[in-house]
């Protein structure tokens, strides 16, 4: 039974479970904007949108979406950074019927062909700078693509100076019936259009958006969310997040085609009488002044943004006294990159702490989450309210013993409709066990305490096995990342004619420390405090930048692959 789980009594103020509302995104939002209609609803780059008008602009862009053709059930893809059209036009079209399909603004244009294609979207809305890619797809259609322009939403005088360093590159978008923009729709342009006769058809359990990831299986895969998955999460994240005020706004940096960055940097606030700081693109700096002008209460984002905030010297000579909930998630937070952060919040004045999230695109995001008041090294916390967790030997539904390493499962009302298409792949995820749930089975390796505190070991595909014995890499860079000269470090596994795989380890050192073969050294025994002898690293190799995915997680993939390269060539 639910009520007897150890992580129960590490909840404090949180509520042990939560009413959900049978109702749509927009529904949710809609709501909200008629609740507090002239508090702010988003604010870019200096301007403000109340909530108000925020609600009018989705109710007529729905309008307008209708009138070129979108209909109930059509997907979309959104190719847009954080701006305010990219807010519209996801609760528009879920307001309309539709099915938004957010995409990495800088994917290629064979990604984009892939990703329309996979969904049968034969709409899009993107950037004018992205256009080019769009028009470079070959062998897919658009039926029709909407164009935005950041600079739209700007002041004259930023306006002047975006067109001075960015706006001058971007070449001429050539519009016509199939390619419209945006500015001749929205309500700005005074063009007017008839209400639809079904306004916001969606159900709580109808499938209201689609976003792309690696899935557990390892493959790319489309994965399907309804209104109740992505309400849930955000109506989670808001009670487990901390408490709130009329007013309160949240840095939103992360972006949007990530669930970290739509359902807990944008849902979660504009249904809570909060406003969204849209953040286009992420610069230490610029984040260091927007919080000085706008003194914000959230921040979400992934470990990589708190380490580059650590090191930033004009984030750590401001007040941070504002802030009420910093939240980590997307990747595993390592303690040394949350002491660090945690020591700027305290000189900044901060009464809260970094906290470590846990969950996966199959669970819209986070699903887990440190407790306000507590934290405990290496874990990411305990289920958020109505979740379950539970780790079970692979392949199997049998559960571990407290501490034994297994595969975490998911349960609960944010787990995914399935992937788009692609029956055999959600029945390899989403098994039914004896105890009559739906779980998710995540591919994590992972283990549970006997407070109900959860720990993320590994992906369970990425292990390296030396002399039969199997070795996670985030716990050697767990190790590795404590060395007081280390920024951030990654392992891998090498070939190794006698061991199988031999372990190496890529550092980039903090600014100013100088790779030595001593310091190489003084890494490996360093390690030895902590790891067995078959878990430590017997290459070392110093890199510049460490290599990034979209996302901020370090690209392992691409050091694996520039090592196995690098064999084929000696």
């Amino acid at each position: 039974m639910y009520e007897k789980q150890p992580w129960l009594k590490h909840f404090g103020e949180t509520p042990v479970s939560l009413d959900y509302p049978p109702v749509s995104i927009f529904a949710l939002l809609k709501k909200d904007c008629e609740k507090y209609p002239n508090l702010d609803g988003l604010i870019f780059f200096g301007g403000k949108t109340s909530k108000s008008l925020l609600l009018k602009q989705i109710v007529h862009m729905s309008c307008q979406f209708a009138k070129i053709g979108i209909k109930k059930g059509d997907t979309v893809i959104i190719c847009l950074p954080n701006m305010p059209q990219a807010v519209v036009a996801f609760y528009a079209l879920n307001r309309l019927g539709a099915i938004p399909a957010p995409i990495h603004p800088l994917s290629a244009p064979v990604e984009i062909e892939n990703y329309a294609k996979l969904v049968s979207a034969n709409t899009a809305i993107t950037l004018d700078g992205f256009f080019p890619r769009f028009a470079a797809v070959k062998n897919f259609k658009f039926e029709k693509i909407i164009v935005c322009s950041l600079k739209t939403e700007m002041s004259f005088f930023i306006k002047i100076g975006f067109f001075l360093t960015i706006g001058r590159k971007i070449k001429k978008v050539p519009y016509s019936s199939e390619v419209l923009k945006w500015t001749d729709m929205d309500l700005r342009s005074g063009v007017g259009s008839q209400e639809l006769t079904d306004p916001d058809p969606l159900k709580a359990d109808d499938l209201a958006l689609i976003l792309f990831s690696g899935g557990s299986t390892g493959e790319p895969k489309a994965i399907m969310l309804s209104n109740k998955n992505c309400n849930a999460l955000a109506i989670q994240m808001n009670a487990s997040g901390g408490p709130t005020s009329p007013g309160d706004k949240m840095l939103s940096i992360l972006p949007i085609f990530h669930g970290f960055g739509l359902a807990v940097g944008i849902h979660a606030m504009l249904i809570n009488s909060s406003a969204c700081i849209l953040i286009p693109k992420f610069k230490a700096k610029g984040l260091a002044v927007l919080v000085k002008k706008y003194k914000p209460q959230f921040i979400a984002g992934v470990p990589s943004l708190y380490d580059s905030l650590s090191a930033d010297k004009n984030f750590n000579k401001i007040k941070l006294d504002s802030f009420k909930g910093i939240f980590s998630g997307g990747d595993s937070l390592s303690p040394e990159i949350k002491r660090r952060f945690d020591d700027v919040l305290l000189n900044g004045g901060c009464r809260v702490t970094l906290r470590e999230g846990y969950g996966l695109t199959e669970t819209v995001t986070a699903c887990a989450i440190m407790p306000r008041k507590e934290y405990r090294d290496n874990s990411f916390g305990i289920p958020c309210p109505d979740n379950w967790l539970k780790v079970v030997k692979p392949g199997t539904e049998e559960e571990c013993e407290c501490m034994e390493d297994g595969e975490i499962c998911i349960s609960g009302p944010t787990v995914m409709l399935g992937y788009f298409k692609d029956s055999k792949a959600t029945a390899d995820v989403i098994k039914k066990h004896k105890d009559g749930r739906a779980w998710v089975h995540t591919g994590d390796i992972g283990c549970m305490d006997a407070d109900g505190f959860f720990y993320f070991k590994q992906r369970a595909k990425r292990i390296i096995k030396t002399s039969g014995i199997a070795v996670y890499p985030s716990q050697i860079e767990n190790v590795i990342n404590k060395h007081p000269s280390v920024r951030v470090s990654c392992v891998i596994g090498i070939p190794h004619e006698n061991r199988g795989e031999d372990i190496k380890a890529f550092i980039q050192l903090k600014a100013g420390i100088e790779g030595t073969d001593a310091l190489k050294q003084e890494i490996i025994d360093f390690c030895k405090n902590d790891l067995m002898p078959h878990s430590r690293p017997r290459i070392i190799e110093y890199i510049d930048k460490m290599p990034m995915t979209n996302v901020g997680k370090v690209a392992f993939r691409e050091l694996e692959e520039r090592e196995k390269n690098k064999a084929k060539a000696n």
